[in-house]
């Protein structure tokens, strides 16, 4: 059966989470340590990672309480709870020490923080030396294909309806020279932007993303 044979008749895709979760241990390891999702929302790729990586303790940090009661939940259901904390706050104004995670990921949040240069800089400052950081957003390299197109093209019709502004954001927002000018603003010492990101649904890269990679070298 192709991948394009695999739609279910609901229509509804597949997690996108357990993929994501691949591609930032394939960057970021999974070597035991303190690790934090940052705009966690309800948990969905802070637990993926602990079902990946079974020696870190995952911080869910969002500034919803209410996605955050939803994320426990679900880590108690999956038999993660001992291993998950809750943080209610905001990208900007993270309550923690310096130098005091090992690893700061980050999936379609990083769109919405107010001022994202300043988030980037709260990242800086509480890696630890040898830390690494992604940030961005995207399904992950092994999501199907088919579903990636569909993914994407259900985005631009909810973003389309919005109006031009509310698109002409929403490109701009996911462009790399984008990432790369916040990263500069937050004068961060070592990064790396992949992926193209905005890109149609007929593109055989849509719907990867594009992310911001840092790595915080052992000085």
């Amino acid at each position: 059966m192709g991948a394009d044979d695999q739609k279910t008749e609901s229509g509804q895709l597949p997690d996108y989470y357990p993929t994501v979760a691949r591609d930032v241990t394939a960057f970021c390891g999974s070597r035991p340590g303190v690790w934090l999702d940052l705009g966690s929302g309800a948990g969905g790729l802070g637990l993926a990672i602990l079902e990946r990586a079974p020696g870190c303790t995952m911080a869910l940090v969002d500034p919803s309480a209410e996605a955050l009661s939803k994320a426990l939940a679900s880590a108690d259901r999956r038999g993660l709870r001992r291993r998950t904390v809750a943080i209610v706050s905001p990208a900007e104004r993270l309550p923690l020490p310096d130098e005091s995670v090992d690893t700061v990921v980050s999936r379609g949040s990083f769109y919405f923080w107010p001022d994202r240069a300043q988030g980037l800089r709260e990242v800086w400052r509480i890696l630890r030396p040898d830390g690494r950081a992604m940030i961005g957003g995207g399904l992950g390299r092994e999501y199907p294909q088919w579903a990636r197109r569909e993914f994407i093209r259900r985005r631009r019709e909810s973003v389309a309806a919005k109006g031009p502004e509310a698109e002409r954001r929403f490109a701009e927002a996911r462009k790399p020279e984008t990432f790369d000018r916040l990263a500069v603003e937050a004068e961060l010492p070592s990064f790396e932007v992949v992926g193209e990101g905005g890109l149609g649904p007929e593109h055989p890269n849509a719907g990867i993303g594009v992310w911001l990679r840092i790595r915080k070298e052992n000085p």
